[in-house]
């Protein structure tokens, strides 16, 4: 072997080394967040403030490293493979070296230093920061224009924001957390109903019309303070005539407020203690309505629909639920939505929503339409229901098992075997 090639082989370890650096660098560097770096420069080290600089512009820095990784993997496999093709005549076995070489390279130009870097995240970060400082400043010209040339090609913004993280992303990230026993399961749950709070709209989570606890605005006070003290709510919608004509809020304080003004109190209008409501759209997404209920300062919403009509109410405590699950306080009547009875999968309450249903039968059940079971058998059927009836949908019966006037309360649910469904395609052609 002439000197040239033991050179040559010499630059080939050398494009390992700096591969693995580079690639180590660009791990630690992609999980370091900016609170993380900030908490690491408590200690006054140059090289922590270093990190923190580098962190704050992630764009940059990660795809200078992505850059460099490339580069210098290329250019030793490259070599290699000159190298190795002096010595062989065949085709065929400059090739198996190229492979070979492409392997080393992938275990010690990856998979050993980017698995460093997980485990040591902080050190890698403060040791390359040094020279990862110093190359971001020199190739960042370089990278910025070849960025620029792949925007002309793919017209769009992604490599001009540079690596980012998705929202499923972070999903993975927490379930991953959870089953390595970082995080407890409820606070798995939590996260997670917290990123579908902006898929969730009011319509879900409120309270609708029928089931509203409000008061007329012409009945006695005395009677107003019997339905708070009945119901424990602190906050009644007051309607005129009609229930969807909302007039305003009456709170329980101001109702106390007005006993003590003597005997006689309760007995006179109280049109002056009605509140102002706050009314929302039944579609509003509920992250924005929580941030609108805390700037408002208030803790109630009437929900109405596209025709300006009463839908419902919502209160913060329903938006909450959508994160920790239901709260119970002493006045709520517990009430199963679900249960299990004899000759039936499930005897569900109408208000239950119909992924709750679909999640627990494991089944695809139509959702675009409709909320709750009750809502998609209606509309199945197209009347009001009598008890007995039924539809068969995706495999799935629901039968009205209780009818209230025009609203299903209870429903049985029963899966179909794949016989029954076959029968219930064709009663349907």
């Amino acid at each position: 072997m002439n000197p040239g090639d033991v050179y040559a082989l010499a630059g080939v370890l050398a494009c390992v080394l700096l591969a693995a650096f580079f690639a180590a660098a660009q791990t630690a560097y992609s999980r370091m967040t900016l609170t993380r770096a900030l908490k690491l420069a408590e200690d006054g080290r140059r090289s922590a403030q270093r990190v923190v600089r580098l962190v704050q512009d992630p764009t940059r820095t990660l795809n200078v490293l992505a850059l460099l990784v490339v580069a210098v993997q290329v250019t030793g496999v490259a070599v290699l493979t000159v190298v190795v093709a002096r010595y062989l005549d065949d085709a065929p076995g400059a090739a198996v070296a190229s492979v070979v070489g492409a392997a080393a390279m992938f275990v010690g130009a990856e998979v050993a230093p980017k698995t460093l870097a997980l485990q040591r995240t902080e050190t890698v970060a403060r040791v390359t920061s040094g020279w990862v400082a110093r190359l971001v400043k020199v190739l960042s010209p370089l990278v910025s224009a070849l960025i620029w040339m792949g925007n002309v090609i793919a017209p769009g913004k992604g490599l001009a924001q540079g690596p980012f993280v998705t929202e499923d992303d972070l999903r993975d990230m927490i379930d991953t957390a959870e089953s390595d026993e970082v995080i407890e399961e409820t606070e798995r749950a939590m996260i997670h109903s917290i990123f579908e709070l902006s898929d969730t709209v009011v319509r879900e989570i409120m309270v609708p019309r029928p089931d509203m606890v409000a008061v007329a605005v012409g009945i006695p006070l005395g009677e107003v303070l019997d339905v708070i003290l009945e119901r424990g709510h602190s906050r009644i919608p007051v309607y005129r005539e009609v229930r969807d004509r909302i007039v305003g809020l009456v709170y329980a304080k101001d109702v106390l407020g007005r006993m003590r003004a003597g005997d006689g109190a309760l007995a006179g209008p109280w049109d002056d203690l009605l509140r102002t409501p706050f009314f929302v759209p039944e579609l509003k997404p509920v992250d924005a309505l929580l941030r609108e209920l805390q700037a408002a300062k208030v803790h109630l919403a009437i929900v109405v629909d596209e025709y300006g009509a009463t839908a419902g109410l919502v209160t913060i405590e329903d938006i909450l639920e959508e994160i920790v699950g239901e709260i119970v306080d002493e006045y709520d009547a517990e009430e199963e939505l679900v249960e299990q009875v004899p000759d039936h999968a499930l005897r569900v309450d109408a208000r239950l929503p119909i992924s709750d249903l679909a999640a627990l039968l494991d089944a695809e059940l139509p959702s675009d339409e409709w909320d709750t079971v009750g809502g998609l058998l209606f509309g199945v059927l197209g009347h009001v229901p009598d008890p007995g009836e039924h539809v068969d949908v995706s495999g799935v019966r629901l039968t009205a098992e209780l009818v209230r006037g025009r609203r299903i309360a209870k429903v049985l649910v029963d899966r179909l075997d794949e016989e029954r469904v076959v029968e219930s395609a064709g009663d349907r052609v």
